[in-house]
């Protein structure tokens, strides 16, 4: 029979690696997010024109080196890589938002919401620590659909289809902030360099679209 005393030290010894990679996700995502509005902001400020899907090529890259290197310093490096890239290719289109009529509400509407719904979708994972690894099949099988639907829409453009596309992009954010903060809080994630790029995905991809069905749903 086990002894207690050593169930209770593991448990207490757990706890406190769950809490540890807790703190290092949310310090690393709190800089790489404030990373990448720097990045937006010089998009913003200077013009940039929108990297379109060509940018995909880069992500990618950039999203198999992490993958790669993600328990080396390296990991970090190409973390605040990918944040900083990935503010650059919104920065345009923030741009693109203001500049309409009712731009600055939409782009204000959309940061409440998506802080709203990070600080709820995290503090539900964390407090009741359910399992959300049934997500798994819908984040894999919602972006080949977000992808064949832009692919799609390149050629047949119609509103319908971008609200889809939209709507699937915010469902796979709150979908990649469930599962990764989870997968900590749960002890099943212990690298936090992982565990903070699909938090800051999941940010990013409700940002993104709510952008989009706010733009969509203004007299613009």
């Amino acid at each position: 029979m086990a002894d207690p005393r050593t169930m209770a030290a593991e448990r207490g010894s757990s706890a406190i690696e769950v809490n540890k990679v807790l703190r290092n996700t949310y310090a690393l995502l709190a800089m790489t997010l404030l990373f990448s509005a720097v990045t937006a902001t010089v998009a913003m400020a200077t013009n940039m024109p929108h990297l379109g899907l060509l940018g995909l090529v880069a992500v990618f890259g950039l999203s198999f080196a992490i993958a790669k290197t993600a328990n080396s310093v390296w990991g970090l490096v190409w973390t605040f890589a990918l944040t900083g890239f990935l503010g650059l290719w919104i920065g345009p289109v923030v741009n693109f938002y203001l500049q309409t009529a009712h731009g600055t509400a939409v782009v204000a509407q959309a940061l409440s919401i998506t802080g709203i719904a990070f600080l709820g979708l995290s503090a539900f994972s964390v407090i009741s620590k359910a399992d959300f690894s049934f997500l798994r099949g819908f984040m894999i099988i919602g972006f080949f659909v977000v992808l064949g639907g832009i692919i799609f829409s390149l050629f047949w453009p119609t509103t319908i289809m971008m609200q889809v596309i939209a709507s699937i992009v915010v469902l796979l954010g709150g979908a990649y902030i469930l599962y990764e903060t989870s997968a900590v809080a749960r002890g099943e994630q212990t690298n936090y360099v992982l565990a903070t790029v699909g938090i800051f995905m999941g940010i990013y991809n409700i940002f993104s679209g709510l952008l989009m069905l706010l733009g969509m749903g203004g007299d613009d």
